[in-house]
């Protein structure tokens, strides 16, 4: 069994709101009575993607245990190689582009027996998603590389189904049937862990559990809602298990800063 802590969107922009909500997520985690094995944090790590926002998050999400961090549409793949990868959470460069170029950062990591496939949905200059061919292909390759018996997590920030939220839905994964087929193709992937809402959201994906973080830096609404987004709620984060059954298990939490 493990416990992943998952958070997302926490858009480091230098200001006291996202920095201080981040802080609080991130000291929960760490004061925990029993430490969580990874923290997956899926995208929109910063708000313009200045190197001065990835150096504030190398510091914010630091921690004691693998950091598994994906880029979101918020993100500049240029500073978050340099800062993020080569001199922050990866220690395990493998699928990553030592040319600092603009192509996706496709990562595989292992953690307590579990197989993270780090996927990159971003289109450069655009806030909706795509896996492209290359990632389809390398996802495809990778799993079929990893022991039958380890369980696989897939984690990008933009969700490939609909969350009947219609702002985010516009803003969603174009062409998720190949992620679909790749998934059907592997019985080994336990779910799909991703973010992007801005809220927690719990659902399935190609007969997997797809599993939404909450935001962080603030809280998308529904339809039936007051209101498109709050910063007044307070931030969250889930808690993944997947167990010896290669079950995932989700609890959601709420953190109030200064508590």
């Amino acid at each position: 069994m493990i416990v992943i802590a998952h958070v997302s969107d926490t858009h480091f922009d230098g200001e006291d709101h996202a920095t201080g909500r981040a802080k609080a997520v991130m000291d929960y985690i760490r004061g925990l009575a029993e430490p969580v094995d990874a923290i997956v944090v899926s995208g929109d790590i910063t708000d313009h993607g200045s190197e001065a926002e990835y150096e504030l998050a190398r510091e914010v999400l630091s921690a004691d245990v693998p950091v598994l961090i994906v880029p979101g549409n918020h993100d500049a793949r240029s500073n978050f190689r340099e800062v993020l990868l080569r001199k922050g959470f990866s220690d395990d460069p493998e699928g990553d582009d030592p040319t600092g170029t603009d192509s996706p950062i496709n990562r595989v990591r292992e953690v307590g027996g579990a197989v993270f496939l780090l996927c990159d949905s971003v289109i450069p200059g655009r806030d909706e998603g795509l896996l492209d061919d290359d990632t389809i292909t390398w996802l495809d390759e990778r799993l079929t590389e990893v022991s039958p018996e380890a369980p696989a997590l897939i984690c990008v920030h933009h969700p490939p189904v609909r969350l009947h939220d219609p702002f985010i839905d516009a803003l969603g994964m174009r062409g998720a049937d190949r992620l679909a087929r790749v998934i059907e193709k592997h019985p080994r992937v336990a779910g799909v862990l991703c973010g992007h809402a801005h809220a927690a959201a719990a659902t399935t994906f190609a007969g997997r559990p797809l599993l939404v973080a909450p935001g962080v830096v603030s809280t998308g609404l529904l339809p039936w809602e007051h209101g498109t987004a709050s910063t007044e709620l307070p931030p969250g984060l889930a808690f993944h298990v997947l167990d010896e059954e290669n079950r995932l298990t989700t609890h959601y939490r709420v953190v109030l800063p200064g508590a």
